[in-house]
């Protein structure tokens, strides 16, 4: 199975243009972090609203991984 080149949406061509010059690595190390800090505030807040939305408790994860953990 090859995978199929997909177009580049709007966000990844502004970045490739704003970031198409030399740059030192320590400036590569500080966008990679804040991407991924702002990613992971993102994921984060996505995981609070769905547990919010389910209503899920702290239980119900202990349920999850105390099954996940017995069928290993």
């Amino acid at each position: 199975m090859t995978a199929q080149a997909q177009p580049l949406n709007e966000v990844q061509i502004m970045l490739l243009r704003l970031f198409s010059r030399p740059m030192p690595s320590q400036d590569v190390d500080a966008i990679r972090e804040l991407l991924l800090s702002y990613y992971e505030k993102a994921l984060h807040q996505e995981v609070e609203k769905v547990i919010e939305t389910k209503g899920l408790t702290r239980a119900d994860f202990e349920t999850v991984l105390n099954k996940q953990q017995r069928t290993k």
